[in-house]
């Protein structure tokens, strides 16, 4: 049987801030509003971080936005999400997190096989002269992919 993943959006300023050493998968513990507008796309991490709180991993700062056809019963956008990992994954995730520059960051955010689930990465933060050379490798990435193109279209 394949994984079927539908992404629904990714945290692309984390991969730019951290250097993202290890990845774990999570469960989350939603609303039913909350899967409904998940399933519309309308989430965003891009200020959701982490922590564990008396032996459980929490998300915080992850926004939902309220499902369009949700009555008085509709969801808080910015609630605190319990994410659903293993016990020893919990542990290892935060005894790494208190070390010095750890962090525990949410990636992406998605279905598979019809159950939401996010990818949530250990990171250690980058120095700005690794986040100037990530930028660096980017912008003459784009240059050699718009040469290839150029020379593509001449028929060179």
């Amino acid at each position: 049987m394949t994984d079927a993943i539908k992404i629904i959006t990714s945290n692309k300023k984390a991969s730019f801030e951290y250097h993202i050493e290890e990845r774990f998968e999570a469960g989350l513990v939603l609303t039913g509003t909350e899967v409904k507008s998940l399933r519309a796309g309308k989430a965003n991490l891009q200020e959701a971080y982490c922590n564990v709180e008396s032996g459980e991993m929490i998300l915080r700062g992850c926004h939902i936005a309220p499902y369009d056809h949700g009555n008085r019963a509709n969801h808080d956008p910015i609630r605190t999400r319990k994410l659903l990992l293993h016990r020893r994954e919990i542990e290892k995730l935060d005894k790494a997190a208190r070390q010095k520059g750890y962090t525990i960051v949410p990636v992406k955010l998605y279905f598979k096989n019809g159950r939401a689930k996010i990818e949530i990465g250990l990171g250690k933060g980058k120095k700005l002269y690794d986040k100037r050379a990530d930028i660096a490798e980017r912008d003459s990435n784009r240059r050699l992919d718009r040469l290839k193109s150029e020379m593509g279209r001449r028929g060179d």
